[in-house]
């Protein structure tokens, strides 16, 4: 729900004075919690900013709603602050606005994710609506109607929105038999389905003490953390019931696949297999990718796509590791006739990266800023709150942002090398959103 006015000019006014270091592991001095319940949370004190932000992650997103109904997990989240317990959606929005309070939710691939933004004199109020949304939300009608319009409303804007045309083309494409194919937010055809009975089973299913990350930071101490964390998760059941979801595999590798749309610019999305987060490549992966299109207006593909051809504005590519799979990713946009062209030059880029490799000088550069851009992630108690829960996703220890630097200075030619000949093995998938009719080449529809 869109949070008023008042609620985000206070809280914005407090996060602009949050943390900001250029250490992050100064900035981050992580203290492991357990309540007296056993709930564990990282927490970062910061006596200086009269404002407690908590992100939280339990196991099961969108990969947990039923087949034929994708979207549930979506329109269950947007729903948890339109009333829980004995408050209806006013009187709950009027207790959040009161206290300045702030509730977020959101459904990932893989995990469902909250977050609670409270000023230290109103912890207790913060975390009692906290614990209401997740314990006995109340999915009434009328907020289910209005909601679902919302999403209904949305999801007839992306049928004309080239960028969601070709997203959902791709991961439909890539694959098709598995939760990754299926849109996060549903379809138009799925919400309309959705009831009552399907939200409620989806919060039971997913809403568990079991995989659950808690990330904290704020004018809070262990002492008193401890009990909130009961008072909002203690009555979870310990385990989830979910479903299990199979690992991923990548379909139409080597495919182009056009639709024809009437927009200025063809969007291109592109996408292979990349390296799990888990993989001990995974670093220089993180670090070819910098050099090859992460790296903004330094990388390879910019360089070579945007400044010396001008085919594109901006090109990008990035890393995304999942729990059921691990891609390269990327995207652009360019004018329709030369979609073939931009998309030939991508990939030869690509392919001389991964055969040849980066420079020396490339690789210097690119760890001096993954080093020290890093920092950006810990400007705000927000961005800190948000960093323990990933960094515990991605089971990377507590000791992570300390290592960081050095894991990434160990990296060497070779190794990137080595990485380079696992990444988009198989070649990659395509999506083209735009005026096909505008170019002579040989078409694959989608």
């Amino acid at each position: 729900m869109t949070m008023p006015v008042t609620r985000l000019s206070l809280l914005g006014a407090v996060l602009a004075a949050a943390l900001a270091c250029s250490d992050p592991a100064a900035a981050t001095k992580i203290e492991r919690v357990v309540s007296p319940g056993g709930i564990e949370a990282w927490l970062v004190r910061e006596p200086a900013v009269p404002l407690i932000a908590m992100d939280f992650a339990m196991e099961g997103g969108g990969n947990q709603d039923p087949a034929e109904k994708p979207g549930v997990g979506h329109l269950a989240s947007s729903l948890l602050d339109e009333g829980a317990g004995d408050l209806d959606a006013r009187a709950f929005q009027q207790r959040m606005d009161r206290s300045a309070i702030e509730l977020g939710f959101r459904v990932a691939r893989d995990d469902f994710r909250g977050s609670l933004r409270v000023l230290r004199d109103k912890t207790d109020e913060g975390f009692e609506l906290l614990r209401l949304a997740l314990n006995a939300p109340r999915f009434d009608t009328d907020a289910i109607e209005r909601n679902r319009e919302q999403v209904l409303s949305g999801l007839r804007r992306e049928t004309t929105s080239p960028n969601d045309i070709g997203s959902r083309l791709w991961w439909r494409t890539a694959f098709p038999d598995h939760p990754y194919g299926r849109p996060l937010n549903g379809t138009l055809e799925s919400v309309p389905l959705i009831s009552r009975d399907d939200l409620k089973a989806y919060t039971g299913r997913v809403f568990a003490r079991d995989k659950l990350k808690i990330g904290v930071v704020g004018d809070i101490d262990a002492t008193t953390l401890g009990p909130l964390l009961d008072k909002v998760f203690g009555a979870l059941p310990a385990k989830g019931n979910r479903a299990s979801v199979a690992p991923a595999r990548m379909e139409a590798m080597g495919r182009r696949l056009f639709v024809d749309l009437k927009v200025p610019q063809a969007v291109l999305n592109f996408g292979g297999i990349g390296i799990a987060r888990k993989d001990p490549d995974f670093i220089p992966a993180f670090i070819l990718n910098h050099i090859m299109g992460g790296g903004s207006f330094s990388s390879r593909l910019y360089k070579e796509v945007r400044e010396k051809r001008g085919l594109v504005y901006s090109v990008y590519t990035y890393l995304l590791p999942l729990d059921e799979t691990a891609l390269l990713m990327g995207g652009t946009q360019t004018r329709s006739e030369k979609a073939d062209e931009t998309l030939d030059l991508i990939q030869a880029e690509i392919k001389q990266l991964i055969d040849s490799g980066p420079t020396a000088d490339e690789l210097d550069k690119a760890k001096s800023y993954l080093k020290g851009a890093y920092a950006l992630n810990f400007d705000t108690s927000t961005k800190i709150a948000g960093q323990l829960v990933q960094i515990q996703l991605d089971n990377l220890g507590i000791d992570y942002i300390e290592r960081r630097g050095a894991m990434i200075d160990k990296v060497t030619l070779d190794d990137i090398k080595r990485v380079a000949k696992r990444l988009l093995d198989g070649g990659i998938l395509v999506t083209v959103v735009g005026r096909t009719q505008d170019n002579p080449a040989k078409k694959e529809g989608g």
